[in-house]
């Protein structure tokens, strides 16, 4: 239901038991710890900020180059390097909480067990951090063939490793998958309260003159405007399969519009990645624009538009459609 296009905009947004002043937050490694953005807008001024994936121990990544432009996005292979959790803790968490700013911290890990250290050691963080984004879309050591995210149980049993942190878990998934729906509910299953959608697509890049990898580690992950309608794909149909099971949407967002595209199919909230790359003002830019376009729509609540899309009617099936001559 619409209401007057001169009143304001209530932007406050609700990811599972996690409720934030506005729906728009920084991915995941796209920029750094997080409190280097201060310098171009107020932190606190986000819904939150999603900081780079930490494992329990120092991680050092993968060789240069780490990056490569695409021509519709950007292609990363930065190999999760971090500096582990408790030094995350003690040296980079203290800069967003001056700041203001409320903080999902990522996590991953190569086994099961690693996960667990990684959430046990987040237990005593303090209330700044809001929840934990616990990224699913890694490498598993004990099962070479696959990612954790590609198998339900592999998911499950994650999940249900890091609720030692004491605060909502998000899981991070990948659309490189036959069932991501299957994957979301074995998330839920193992205690996620959302779900993050979605991670890269895997990818390459290659020099054909030089016969070579344009990335140090070979493959990397896809992001970009090239991902935005895989990331809406992704939304729409967990969220009509798992009305109850709330979802971030990331994944291309560079524009309040495409931030309303993800929340209209469902997310309750949406994440800016590659964005900031080129533009370090890119998250409150699409802030700008969301409020801007909930006002050009005449939305009084943000929330009244999530998930719209499913009450629409249906498409027309294709037998009834018109083709073209």
């Amino acid at each position: 239901m619409r209401s007057g296009r001169g009143a304001g905009v209530d932007l406050r947004a609700r990811v599972g038991s996690v409720t934030l002043p506005n729906p728009v937050m920084t991915a995941s490694g796209t920029s750094g710890h997080g409190a280097e953005l201060e310098a171009y807008f107020p932190l606190a001024s986000l819904g939150a900020v999603v900081v780079k994936s930490l494992a329990a121990l120092p991680w050092p990544g993968n060789p240069a180059p780490r990056v490569h432009e695409t021509a519709a996005g950007m292609l990363n292979s930065v190999g999760l390097q971090g500096p582990g959790v408790e030094a995350w803790l003690e040296e980079e968490l203290p800069a967003l909480v001056a700041a203001g700013a409320r903080v999902v911290v990522s996590i991953w890990g190569r086994t099961v067990e690693e996960y667990r250290q990684a959430a046990e050691l987040l237990a005593s963080a303090p209330a700044d951090v809001v929840a934990l984004e616990v990224n699913v879309s890694c490498p598993n050591v004990e099962d070479r063939r696959r990612m954790f995210a590609h198998s339900p149980s592999a998911t499950e049993d994650v999940l249900a490793a890091t609720a030692a942190c004491r605060r909502p878990r998000w899981a991070k998934l990948s659309p490189t998958v036959t069932d991501l729906v299957e994957i979301a509910d074995a998330a839920r299953r193992g205690g996620a309260e959302a779900v993050t959608l979605v991670n890269t697509l895997m990818a390459m890049a290659l020099d054909p003159g030089r016969r070579t990898y344009r990335l140090g580690a070979g493959g990397g992950g896809l992001s970009g405007p090239a991902l935005h309608p895989v990331a809406v794909r992704a939304v729409h149909d967990v969220t009509a399969a798992l009305p109850g099971l709330p979802v971030v949407g990331v994944g291309g967002v560079a524009s309040g519009e495409d931030a309303a595209e993800l929340l209209v199919a469902g997310a309750s909230a949406v994440q800016v990645g590659t964005a900031t790359f080129a533009d370090p003002r890119a998250p409150a830019r699409v802030l700008h624009g969301l409020r801007a376009w909930c006002r050009r729509q005449g939305v009084g609540r943000v929330e009244e538009v999530v998930g719209a899309v499913h009450a629409a009617p249906a498409a027309p099936a294709a037998a009834d459609r018109e083709v073209p001559v």
